[in-house]
């Protein structure tokens, strides 16, 4: 048996999906195990660009199953759109299965997540991508969620459509003096959806568990990452799921020791979408610079995202939360022909200390600066580079000045989007 995680250690759009896609090729399943589509993963074949947002990123070129597992929030008209789009460009869907236990996100979800973002103003708006992620995720804590099994059991569905749209029509008519919605709509649209996904609906989480006995490999997809996390993050900032790999246990109903590779990936530099504190953030020219050579604008949304400088402090906090023992480095090429590189490694408090822990106060984390080490930069093209040697001297300082700082080992290096554009300095799979 092998097992491989594959988490962000930012704030998401760290490439995840790349890797995921090459590590895909030589696993018997690839799992997704929280989230919902909400997360955009971009994978280059070729000539063809996908941009995923639900189904896992190893549908591409997975030999064995796909699965969107019991964490997963799923929105079944989003999976039907994106099983069609990767079967008009000639791939196969056959292997993609959604656990019976994953909730169903419903058009009430999505009208929430909507009207309480537009009440919100400025800074305080969440970002959210007005999916009906959290407001689904809150069902489901609440008890009272919809999942993928009801879609296939006509009185079950019926007796909890009418007991959501009790409190949501009430919230949506008196609170957000909007219109409410129909009962007849909404069911027979959900046992349309039902007879259209019945054949995909499974138990994922005991072939899973079969799949472990049998020492089949499995790889595990993350969505987001461990700064969006919603209790390591940066709080509310953050998603409404837990994209760790502790979430893997409880996403997928696999058991803790059966996680082995814990692989978590990061950008050289760091992005951000949306609100919520970034302590490395660049507001000038570099800062634009870099987020067009990165082409950094969200998958889903399209929003651009802000850029900023590595912040080694954050990065240390999710990889001991993950309990990383691969790292991952991705678009290093983006930091060609920047002459002086700057890497956050401690926070200046308000009142002078210097600390080089992350902090669980949103609040003050908005008023520390961080501290930067420099290093020198590089102006080789390196996006064609296959192997570490190739990469310039002070290209490869920087890869080790993470390492040493973190005291793990980089196993993999992107210098591009395409799936050829890795170094790997040592196979894990």
């Amino acid at each position: 048996m092998s097992t491989y995680v594959v988490v962000g250690l930012q704030f998401g759009d760290e490439g995840k999906g790349k890797i995921t896609d090459v590590l895909s090729a030589k696993s018997d399943y690839v799992v997704r195990y929280q989230g919902g589509d909400n997360a955009g993963h971009t994978v280059y074949v070729g000539e063809n660009k996908f941009v995923l947002h639900l189904l896992p990123s190893g549908v591409l070129q997975s030999r064995g199953k796909c699965f969107i597992a019991n964490g997963v929030v799923v929105n079944p008209k989003s999976f039907l759109r994106e099983i069609g789009q990767i079967e008009e460009k000639g791939l196969n869907t056959d292997h993609v299965f959604i656990s019976r236990r994953a909730h169903v996100i419903m058009p009430y979800h999505i009208l929430l997540d909507t009207y309480r973002e537009e009440e919100l103003v400025g800074e305080n708006q969440i970002g959210t991508t007005k999916k009906g992620i959290g407001p689904c995720y809150e069902d489901k804590i609440a008890r009272v969620g919809i999942r993928m099994i009801d879609l296939l059991n006509p009185e079950v569905l019926a007796d909890k459509i009418r007991t959501n749209l009790k409190v949501k029509n009430s919230l949506f008519e008196k609170y957000f003096n909007k219109p409410t919605l129909s009962f007849d709509v909404i069911y027979n649209e959900c046992l349309e959806l039902g007879e259209k996904l019945k054949d995909r609906i499974v138990d994922t989480e005991l072939e899973l568990n079969q799949a472990l006995h049998d020492g089949k490999n499995i790889l595990f997809e993350g969505a987001q990452a461990l700064m969006l996390d919603i209790d390591f993050g940066t709080y509310p900032y953050v998603t409404s799921s837990s994209p760790s790999t502790g979430g893997v246990c409880t996403g997928a109903g696999v058991p803790p020791t059966a996680l082995q590779n814990l692989i978590g990936v990061a950008k050289a530099y760091c992005t951000r979408v949306g609100n919520g504190p970034f302590p490395t953030e660049l507001h000038d020219d570099l800062g634009e610079q870099i987020r067009k050579i990165g082409h950094e604008f969200g998958a889903t949304t399209g929003r651009p995202r802000r850029t900023g400088w590595l912040d080694l402090v954050a990065l240390k906090h999710a990889c001991m939360i993950n309990g990383i023992n691969h790292l991952v480095i991705t678009k290093l090429d983006v930091l060609s022909g920047i002459e002086n590189l700057k890497i956050a490694t401690q926070y200046k408090t308000e009142d002078g200390k210097l600390i080089d822990y992350f902090t669980s106060s949103t609040t003050k984390l908005y008023k520390y600066e961080p501290v930067y080490k420099e290093l020198p930069g590089w102006t080789e093209d390196i996006t064609k580079a296959r192997s570490y040697e190739d990469l310039p001297d002070n290209a490869q300082k920087y890869i080790e000045f993470i390492e040493d700082y973190l005291g793990i080992s980089v196993y993999l290096v992107s210098v591009g989007p395409e799936r050829s554009q890795n170094i790997i300095r040592k196979e894990i799979f």
